[in-house]
């Protein structure tokens, strides 16, 4: 059999080798997009990624003005709901990248996203914003089909004979 080492003293056991020290790096710059304030949206099976940058009130929606984007006016006021309400709007631009869903669906989900990015900014406008209803998430999705029917739950004709 082989003998297993013998050593005089735990302290040998106990003693790390040396570990080289890494060089100290520069710190970063700060870039624009840490001065972005993020917030995420989701409705009905749409999904929305805003970013308030400061600036002069530009709004852009997947690289398009906002006003482009969406024709239907009540799709504009979703956008500019929450940071109206704040009263911020001439000081933040907003970036949005939205998929999935209608223009309904999207509209509502960069309410949300921007509710929560203004949060994020000024944390004083959250009570503002909770009692209008622009941090609460609207949970309602298209019901399935079910077999039998024709639609969720639409029946299909009754033929007596």
């Amino acid at each position: 059999m082989s003998e297993s080492p013998t050593f005089e003293s735990t302290a040998e056991i106990a003693s790390p080798t040396p570990v080289e020290e890494r060089p100290q790096r520069a710190p970063k710059p700060p870039r624009a997009s840490d001065k972005a304030h993020l917030g995420t949206g989701r409705r009905k099976s749409s999904v929305a990624r805003v970013r308030l940058i400061p600036g002069k009130g530009t709004i852009t929606v997947n690289g398009r003005p906002f006003d482009k984007y969406f024709t239907e006016l009540q799709d504009q006021m979703n956008v500019t709901k929450a940071i109206d309400a704040a009263n911020i709007r001439s000081q933040y631009d907003v970036a949005a990248r939205v998929g999935g869903g209608g223009h309904t669906g999207q509209s509502g989900a960069i309410l949300l996203g921007v509710a929560r990015a203004v949060i994020a900014a000024h944390p004083e406008h959250e009570g503002k914003l909770r009692d209008l209803g622009y941090l609460t998430r609207d949970a309602r999705r298209v019901e399935r089909k079910k077999y039998g029917r024709r639609k969720a739950r639409r029946r299909f004709q009754f033929s007596k004979r």
